[in-house]
């Protein structure tokens, strides 16, 4: 399907662009870090911002800082991080793929990642790194495995990347690691299978900062290559064909924008469970506000995804307490409609 909507952007003048560059970074960004530090303030127990920062108060003793710092802020920052994650791999995907309804969890990836925890919960796999066990860690290894069979099916018969394997592959593994995970589930004892529902719905109550600090340098990777793709995405959205003449290394850029969009799918899973519709909900919603041009969609969707994940949060955290909701039920509430919207309107 050909992408109406990711059309490349109107040539301006670089001045006005490095401004609006600049202003959506901070604009965005100050609205991603703003989400993060008001986040931890909202709960089922009332805390006083000025007295978590009060260093008249020894930690030990600071109820309300041991609730904004251990409890509170280490569930912001892991939504801020699953969200920016993405919605940015939903912007590539989509400009790489040229499909408007594309996301993160297209290809197979978010698959890989609900199987390779859901045998660690199961099995109870004695994996762990950095402090980090069993779940997340098989979660990582199962997304890179999805994305490495992937791969190897798209460039197995012809010479590039068919994204039109990459996308038929990425369906069929989908379907096939969903069917394993349901007998999987049929032979596990109902508190494992459980616990394991429990994560497929999503879930950002890390617990501690190890998760996070064990995410970060795989995401940054990724985001590193984001970086290097937009004017390519802008000529890619025309076709290969048209991206080839004006000079872009069509194989290259397709490379580049699968790993990186897979590596930091496969991250963000494994930090918060596959929580859908970010990477299809944010992209569009910024598309409207900023425009096509993936200069300013790709910073903008990052900030706006982590914002929008850290008070989906929030609410799921909420709305029933002292019950709290999986975040992946608040996001799919939100996201089906839209993606149904998005349907009639792409018609």
């Amino acid at each position: 399907m050909a992408v109406s909507a990711l059309t490349a952007a109107a040539p301006v003048a670089a001045g006005d662009l490095r401004r609006r560059v600049w202003l959506v970074q901070v604009g965005f960004g100050g609205l991603a870090v703003l989400a993060c530090l008001t986040a931890p303030l909202v709960g089922s127990t009332a805390i006083n911002f000025r007295q978590v920062f009060d260093p008249t108060i020894p930690f030990a003793e600071n109820v309300d800082a041991q609730i904004f710092f251990i409890l509170r802020l280490p569930r912001a920052i892991a939504g801020a991080l699953v969200g920016a994650s993405l919605a940015a791999a939903g912007v590539v995907l989509q400009a790489m793929l040229r499909n408007p309804l594309a996301t993160p969890f297209t290809l197979g990836v978010s698959a890989g990642a609900s199987l390779g925890a859901m045998l660690a919960i199961t099995l109870g796999l004695p994996l762990g790194v950095l402090g980090v066990l069993g779940g997340p860690v098989a979660s990582l290894v199962g997304a890179l495995g999805a994305m490495a069979i992937v791969y190897f099916l798209a460039t197995m018969r012809r010479q590039g990347l068919s994204t039109n394997v990459l996308l038929l592959a990425g369906v069929t593994l989908n379907s096939l690691f969903s069917a394993i995970i349901l007998f999987v589930q049929f032979m596990a004892d109902p508190l494992q299978t459980f616990q394991a529902v429990r994560w497929v719905m999503g879930n950002l109550d890390v617990g501690s900062y190890s998760p996070i600090l064990a995410a970060i340098p795989l995401m940054g990777i990724g985001f590193v290559a984001f970086a290097r793709l937009p004017r390519a995405l802008n000529l890619l959205t025309l076709g290969a064909d048209s991206a080839a003449a004006r000079g872009v290394d069509v194989l290259r850029t397709q490379r580049m924008a699968f790993l990186s969009a897979s590596l930091v799918t496969g991250a963000a899973v494994a930090l918060g469970g596959p929580i859908g519709f970010i990477g299809i909900i944010i992209p569009h919603l910024v598309r409207l506000l900023v425009g096509a041009d993936h200069r300013l969609v790709l910073p903008a969707s990052a900030g706006l995804g982590a914002a929008f994940l850290v008070m989906c949060d929030v609410a799921a955290r909420t709305l029933l307490s002292p019950m709290e909701l999986p975040v992946g039920i608040i996001t799919a509430m939100l996201g089906g409609p839209f993606f149904l919207w998005l349907l009639v309107r792409s018609r």
